[in-house]
């Protein structure tokens, strides 16, 4: 007790140090959980137990990380015991808009630290974070990714902490879609395909609209040139200083703008015609997206509908936490909550798993070995009924977890009634009489 109150004293401590964090410098701001792992060295909390299980928590889960589709939506429940981080993996594209929010359910208030990494070839960087208080309120990151690739999304509870957590995430286009009552429905020509005999490619998209119709600055920006050219006709440059990109709006029957005009999202720039190499279409917008740095990139990211909020049933939450095992024959341990996803695993029957988070039909577990990944609901039981009860021959180690060198809970003497739960190679989860748990090396039992 003495050397828990000790542990408590410290973390208070912690919640009011600020520290610089890893990986601080001159370019870069330290992130809330940056500054929380700097907070537990200054206490010399990195080297208890707890303090590195938390740091080795959060390095796991950027190696274990599991692969998931937006929207998404899952529950999930972290122990004060057992420091816990979990990472999803996720494609993003530049025009795309996330918002990641994280709900905790707990006694006690919870910081709860959401952060953001680019995932470039084995190279793994820091890129956005959520701000964190010290209440039960929601935690909210919006964020846009700048590149086309794979980002991953780390959750992780500070020390000494339980809840229960829901984390969704949503998408959204990044501007307001330039044509007034349209949508990315009415887009009839994408970005990229042949024009004029395949001599050059279409730097755009096309959204048709009757002619008159208001198109609309997609941003807050200066309007950087208004004029006209061969192709485009009338044509509208908006600068999105923030993006680093100017957006083009061409074959505009007329101008709402001039030169050096600052407009906000909304705003009618100009209205649609056919103007330019558009003579002889029906009247539409063609809309581009030319970056600083690549030059014309697909708008359809930009301003294509989300999909809204995920619509999947999440777990009971009666089963977060706890331990269940293979119910099935061979069961597959996969990458994500798909039956097409790749399979990490096969999983025999009777296989013991620990239930950390999922939806309605799948469930996020963890393997006695700490691996990750997911199984469908239908295939696992919960422990309620024993597989058999056995005997023991000789005196046996009940352990903490299946390794041969893992703490030791008690000592069963011989003649001791065991109920088994589940079984993998080599160990026996077991229940005592007394109702604790553990594991045992498959000797000794008749």
């Amino acid at each position: 007790m003495k050397s828990t109150l000790s542990f408590l004293s410290l973390l208070m401590l912690v919640a009011a140090c600020t520290g610089s964090g890893p990986g601080s410098g001159l370019f870069h701001t330290p992130s809330p959980h940056e500054r929380y792992e700097q907070s537990l060295k200054t206490a010399d909390l990195d080297r208890t137990a707890l303090g590195l299980a938390w740091a080795n928590a959060a390095q796991r889960a950027l190696r274990d990380s599991l692969t998931i589709s937006v929207p998404y939506r899952e529950s999930g429940y972290f122990s004060a015991a057992q420091p816990l981080a979990v990472g999803y993996r996720m494609a993003g594209v530049r025009g795309d808009k996330f918002t990641i929010r994280v709900n905790v359910q707990g006694r006690e208030p919870v910081r709860v630290f959401v952060d953001v990494f680019s995932i470039d070839g084995g190279k793994v960087a820091p890129i956005a974070a959520a701000k964190t208080d010290t209440t039960n309120a929601p935690t909210e990151l919006v964020w846009e990714p700048r590149r086309n690739q794979t980002y991953l999304i780390r959750v992780q509870p500070e020390l000494l902490r339980s809840g229960h957590y829901t984390i969704a995430i949503t998408r959204e286009p990044v501007l307001l879609f330039p044509v007034q009552g349209r949508s990315s429905k009415q887009i009839s020509s994408y970005f990229g395909v042949p024009r004029d005999g395949g001599r050059r490619r279409h730097e755009g998209i096309d959204i048709f609209a009757p002619k008159g119709t208001p198109a609309l600055a997609s941003v807050a920006g200066v309007v950087s040139q208004v004029g006209q050219n061969q192709l485009g006709g009338n044509v509208v440059f908006l600068t999105d200083a923030d993006r680093e990109q100017r957006l083009y709006y061409a074959h505009l029957d007329r101008f709402n703008v001039t030169t050096g005009q600052r407009v906000n999202p909304g705003d009618t720039v100009g209205f649609v015609g056919n103007t330019g190499n558009a003579r002889t279409t029906g009247p539409h917008l063609h809309f581009g997206v030319y970056t600083y740095a690549d030059g014309a990139v697909d708008p359809l990211p930009y301003v294509r509908l989300g999909r809204g909020p995920a619509q999947q049933e999440l777990l009971n939450s009666a089963l977060l936490g706890d331990s269940a095992r293979v119910s099935a024959g061979k069961v597959s341990l996969r990458l994500s909550p798909s039956t097409d996803a790749p399979v990490v695993r096969e999983l025999p029957r009777q296989q013991p798993l620990t239930i950390l988070g999922g939806t309605a039909n799948w469930l996020r577990v963890s393997l006695p070995t700490g691996q990750p990944g997911y199984v469908a609901r239908d295939a696992v039981e919960a422990l309620a009924k024993p597989l058999r009860t056995d005997q023991l021959t000789t005196p046996a180690a009940l352990l903490d977890e299946a390794h041969p060198r893992a703490a030791v809970i008690q000592t069963l003497p011989a003649g001791s009634s065991v109920a088994v739960l589940g079984q993998i190679p080599n160990f026996w989860f077991i229940k005592t009489t007394a109702g604790q748990t553990g594991w045992l090396l498959r000797q000794g039992v008749k």
